[in-house]
């Protein structure tokens, strides 16, 4: 099914660091925000680096990352796929990440896991002139990490 990514993305003069997701999934377009489904550990992870609780409200996790100097949006804006499943991605439509770069002093990239840094490096990256550093997946799908261990390994990262 062909579905146009529904959520703006998340930045402000003040964001330096810029996390890419690939294309948000089935609870997230519901919701009309990033990371909804409830299994999904971004938000988890994001408090724990930061040593927060974790947000619940769009507005508070709107909050936190921006007080942070985070930017949050996905690679692509518009591809099929089924449900919410990356392996199912086809035909993609990259992003538009000039506004974001052009209104926020972005000075690192950081992709939630493998399929974000595929497309990353395949689209976008000729453009920002940036290297990714792809970090393990948020995504209840990555069982190999345990929250801990993504909490550390973010963290190494974003502070």
């Amino acid at each position: 099914m062909r579905i146009t990514h529904p959520i703006e993305p998340l930045y402000d003069e003040n964001s330096k660091i810029l996390i890419l997701g690939s294309f948000p999934s089935v609870k997230s377009r519901e919701q009309g925000f990033f990371y909804g489904h409830n299994q999904n550990r971004f938000w988890r992870v994001i408090a724990g680096v930061f040593g927060a609780e974790v947000p619940v409200t769009i507005d508070e996790k709107k909050a936190m990352l921006l007080s942070n100097g985070i930017a949050l949006y996905d690679v692509i804006c518009e591809c099929d796929i089924e449900g919410s499943a990356d392996s199912t991605i086809k035909n993609v439509k990259p992003a538009e990440l000039d506004k974001i770069f052009k209104n926020a002093n972005i000075e690192k990239v950081i992709t939630n896991g493998k399929k974000a840094d595929e497309l990353y490096n395949k689209y976008q990256e000729c453009k920002t002139d940036i290297k990714a550093i792809c970090l393990p997946s948020t995504s209840p799908a990555n069982a190999a990490w345990s929250l801990d261990r993504l909490i550390e390994e973010w963290k190494s990262a974003l502070i």
